[in-house]
């Protein structure tokens, strides 16, 4: 672990566990996270305080995830096993920074894995913490909450493996339509819906973010 004064870089979730789970041990008010799946935190989650059944007075646990979760089986059941203990959850269809919060004092930022372990900084400047709060405030505010969501999400969460492989097959929008039974015209706006949700741009990517998930 590299550290400073208000900054420590922690590598990998083994080191991100033994290092910051006394922080969510002495959490008081509230435990803020944002992900775009459930395994981002993996660790973290096991040091987590556990949401009781009765939350205690005051304290509260908000969770904000991309919708890709929801075609997960483990993060869907992870999302409503959590709102139903009293967790806040939403799902927002916009980028976001992968961020948990521990009581407004301390900051927890994921990097990526593009140069192997994950990477994740943890942050005690105040400045920082607060810059870091708006930002998953404004989020929040602007995601929908997951009953709500996954109402309008079902039909997508249904066709998604099927569209998933025809577009790894990679027959064309007509034969993939015909195969589902669907308009053409439909058949890409679902498409369109599953890229939107797995936070792609193209059809490849959403190929490579789907086997990021573990859907394919």
């Amino acid at each position: 672990m590299e550290t400073g004064n208000e900054l420590a870089v922690i590598r990998g979730h083994e080191e991100l566990y033994e290092r910051t789970w006394h922080l969510f041990a002495s959490a008081r008010t509230e435990i803020a996270c944002a992900a775009n799946d459930v395994f981002t935190w993996v660790s973290a989650k096991a040091a987590a305080r556990p949401v009781p059944d009765e939350p205690l007075p005051g304290f509260t646990i908000r969770k904000l995830f991309r919708p890709g979760v929801l075609l997960h089986p483990v993060g869907a059941g992870h999302l409503r096993r959590m709102a139903g203990l009293g967790a806040k959850v939403r799902i927002t269809t916009d980028e976001i920074n992968e961020t948990i919060l521990i009581d407004r004092r301390v900051a927890i930022l994921a990097g990526d894995t593009a140069h192997g372990p994950r990477s994740f900084s943890v942050v005690w400047a105040p400045d920082v913490v607060a810059a870091v709060g708006s930002l998953f405030d404004a989020a929040w505010r602007a995601a929908v909450d997951l009953d709500v969501y996954d109402r309008q999400f079902a039909d997508l969460r249904v066709l998604a493996p099927r569209i998933l492989e025809l577009l790894g097959s990679g027959c064309k929008d007509e034969t993939a339509a015909r195969t589902l039974s669907l308009s053409v015209r439909t058949y890409r706006r679902r498409v369109a819906e599953l890229m939107a949700a797995l936070g792609a741009n193209s059809r490849f990517q959403a190929g490579v973010r789907a086997r990021e998930l573990g859907l394919v």
